[in-house]
């Protein structure tokens, strides 16, 4: 596959502006090809627009090998988005403002795992830039995804015990199926496979020629979009039933739940969730439900708290953040990064790059308010359409800000720490946010087991 660089006309500038993605602006990152300076060329007679002619040109192998940089933007990003996330899980309890939204609505913490799964797609679109001929080495990469993908759906569902209990092991009949890594995970595997598998060995030389490389991506970017919407508002949700405690070695009490509804997006009676009490079951789901900080469900509220009086039979009902179909709105969010990462590899400028990336972001959040204005809530808990744009598009304008910021103009010591957190991004989630690292060290205590280097009395 030809890779296509524009060259800038010596009226912009030339190879020196810094706007050329051949200047300094990019150190270590992701390997990107970031084009190559060059002659200015002479603007045409008959390009129509004084002051702006552009031509494309074919880069070889070994230029390309030459010219590969690393996105240190997308390092950045990452790192951020997991500062982020270590904030909003130790400070959202102190700080509710910042944690979770109970339903409707976005704050801090609800632009995280869109802001993952948007990275996720920009990667993809950089790992696989040089594969021309993909069905070739299938059968390696295929089986690379799955073992990634199994690894992230079991290794964090608790092989070594919780805080506070020291029984090792995980008990199948109750384990969480669904989870933020499992998502991502699902996520990579659908967007990785429509990049490696149905992809043209077309040249990209115009936005028509890589939407027509590209169509089977967005193909399914649309297809997935109107399974979810039909779904969402086309199922009907009947009444519903479930016991606390979910165990059955206690007498349970049973709250029973009416709905009889089609469309509806409150915590009650959505389809997201019948969704995941039919095909996963109460015991494989998440048993502290977002809509428990609603006013109707906490008189702490937006914290978790106690019922209030009358409160309704659905608050205590477990309820899966990252659920099945909600996820299918998450694949999404991942092909819009992608999108992302194809400019980085077929627009060779600066500029270029940056108003693309704005304007796509920007009418992403565009259309995600409108739909929120006619009746389509933002809801990070359901994953609707419009929280999808709302989110991603927020993600490419911060990306957008910082790729100014670390390539362009080149400030990198102010976001050396950032950096560092991106390229060990998933070592930093797994000791931290998913307390693995207090986990081992309360597994050793002296004397009684509540004596550790976590805990000790």
């Amino acid at each position: 596959m030809g890779m296509y660089e524009r060259i800038r006309t010596e009226e912009e500038g030339g190879a020196g502006d810094r706007w050329s993605a051949g200047g300094d602006g990019v150190g270590n990152g992701h390997d990107v090809e970031m084009g190559t300076a060059k002659a200015p060329t002479p603007r045409s007679p008959t390009s129509g627009v004084a002051g702006r002619s552009s031509e494309w040109s074919c880069s070889t192998p070994d230029q390309r090998q030459r010219n590969a940089r690393r996105l240190v933007s997308l390092d950045v990003f990452r790192g951020l988005s997991v500062a982020l996330m270590i904030l909003v899980d130790d400070a959202g309890g102190i700080f509710p403002a910042i944690n979770h939204s109970p339903w409707n609505g976005v704050t801090l913490a609800d632009f995280v795992m869109p802001f993952f799964l948007f990275i996720v797609g920009v990667s993809l679109g950089l790992a696989y830039k040089e594969l021309d001929h993909p069905l070739g080495g299938s059968s390696s990469i295929v089986t690379e995804y799955v073992i990634k993908l199994t690894s992230d759906l079991f290794c964090i569902g608790g092989y070594f015990h919780s805080l506070g209990n020291l029984t090792f092991g995980v008990d199948v009949r109750r384990i969480r199926i669904m989870g933020i890594l499992q998502r991502i995970a699902i996520a990579y595997l659908v967007a990785a496979l429509c990049e490696i598998w149905p992809k043209r060995d077309e040249m990209v030389k115009s936005k028509s020629s890589e939407l027509r490389k590209y169509w089977f991506q967005w193909a399914v970017a649309a297809v997935l979009s109107v399974i979810y919407v039909s779904l969402l508002y086309g199922l009907a949700v009947n009444d519903w039933e479930y016991q606390l405690p979910l165990e059955t070695s206690s007498p349970p009490q049973i709250f029973s739940v009416k709905c009889g509804i089609r469309g509806d997006t409150g915590p009650a009676c959505n389809a997201v969730g019948m969704i995941d009490r039919k095909l996963l079951g109460f015991q494989h789901l998440y048993r502290r439900p977002i809509y428990a900080r609603m006013k109707e469900c906490s008189v702490n509220s937006p914290d978790y708290g106690p019922l209030p009086p009358n409160a309704p039979t659905w608050c205590q009902a477990p309820f899966d953040p990252e659920g099945l179909l909600s996820s299918v709105m998450a694949v999404v969010t991942c092909f819009v990064g992608l999108h992302f990462g194809h400019v980085i590899v077929h627009v060779k400028d600066h500029r270029d790059r940056v108003s693309h990336w704005g304007v796509a972001s920007s009418c992403l959040v565009a259309v995600g308010l409108a739909m929120d204005f006619f009746g389509m809530p933002v809801n990070k808990a359901l994953y609707t359409f419009s929280y999808m744009c709302v989110t991603a598009g927020a993600a490419g304008i911060l990306f957008t800000t910082i790729y100014l910021m670390v390539d362009v103009i080149g400030v990198r010591r102010a976001t050396t720490i950032l950096e560092w957190m991106g390229k060990h991004a998933l070592t930093i989630y797994v000791l931290a946010a998913s307390n693995l690292l207090p986990i081992i060290l309360q597994g050793f205590y002296w004397d009684n087991p509540r004596n550790n280097v976590v805990c000790f009395n």
